[in-house]
């Protein structure tokens, strides 16, 4: 019998706040950062640190840390995730405002449906999330139809095409934590692929030189504040709250922050770069919200279908069960 205790509904708000609005700041830290520092150098400075601190940190708690088949999980998940995912929106920031990367990887809840097998029934039959994912491509294409036009070039071919495999990489690695790492607790799991992310990072950082040649005394105090900004809120809080989410709501309901996130970093770049919007981004943006709460609504209509399911079973329960999402 699985008395497995379904988390708090605090929990699951703070969190997707955590996601929500922390992880659309780190694209405006990320640009401010690899400014200075070079993509393989600040990936692994970032993710290492943070992974050891989470590590300490569990272990202090009394947390299993050593587990063999669940790091193995969480090692291969932790690569698709932030060095192929992660890594690839830090390599294409050299070349692209980090409010422009944010939108193009609006694509994801797309991703996560074509991706998550399991649930292809349930995705592609309920009528909310359908059109919340529709409505959100929507709002993209009217959010920055004229940079997409002006950037059009050459110039920029390779980086979006890098954050296309990086999107596509994030996207099956979630899946794969969801459904593959099984006995360990969501901090341990983030600990641990937030680690062997930044191992990868180094790795490559000085197989290409990238590293050798970095001019440290060069590297301005803002850099490293983007820095320290990126290992505490976006890696220790943010991540971790992201890898709770999947381990307590399905996929589809958790990518919803793909939506939010380009609002967070469309926003910085008004009020500290001094960007400025059209009509045209504004209606983009108001339409990217209404996305947000279509995938909500396939939310509550799942768990209306499921009450009405157990309706028979309570007069002969005696225990009130809780709904649990899948």
């Amino acid at each position: 019998m699985n008395q497995q205790k379904a988390p708090s509904a605090l929990m699951v708000i703070l969190a997707f706040a955590a996601v929500y609005i922390i992880w659309g700041s780190t694209y405006f830290f990320i640009e401010r950062g690899v400014k200075y520092i070079p993509p393989m150098l600040l990936g692994g400075l970032r993710f290492v640190t943070a992974g050891v601190m989470m590590l300490v940190w569990v272990a202090a708690k009394g947390e299993r840390v050593w587990n063999r088949k669940a790091i193995l999980h969480s090692v291969i998940s932790g690569i698709l995730m932030l060095f192929v995912g992660n890594g690839a929106v830090i390599w294409a920031e050299q070349y692209l405002h980090s409010s422009f990367v944010a939108i193009f990887l609006a694509s994801a809840p797309i991703w996560f449906l074509v991706f998550d097998k399991p649930n292809w029934t349930e995705n592609f039959t309920n009528r909310f999330t359908l059109l919340g994912v529709f409505i959100g491509l929507l709002g993209v294409i009217a959010l920055f139809y004229e940079k997409l036009t002006s950037d059009g070039s050459t110039n920029t071919l390779v980086p979006i095409l890098a954050i296309f495999i990086g999107n596509i990489g994030w996207v099956v690695g979630s899946l794969y934590s969801k459904y593959k790492v099984k006995g360990v607790s969501p901090s341990v799991n983030s600990a641990w692929q937030i680690f062997s992310a930044g191992i990868v990072f180094f790795i490559i950082g000085f197989a290409d030189g990238s590293i050798e040649k970095t001019n440290w005394g060069a590297i301005p105090g803002e850099a490293w504040g983007a820095l320290i900004y990126l290992i505490i809120m976006g890696s220790i809080v943010g991540y971790s709250a992201y890898v709770f989410l999947l381990s307590a709501r399905s996929a589809a309901q958790v990518s919803s922050y793909a939506y939010v996130n380009p609002l967070v970093a469309v926003l910085l770049g008004v009020f500290i770069n001094g960007d400025h919007l059209t009509r045209l981004q504004l209606t983009g943006l108001a339409i990217i919200l209404g996305s947000v709460l279509c995938i909500n609504l396939a939310k509550k209509e799942r768990e209306k279908k499921q009450a009405q399911r157990q309706e028979p079973e309570a007069d002969r329960m005696p225990v009130c069960k809780e709904l649990v999402d899948n």
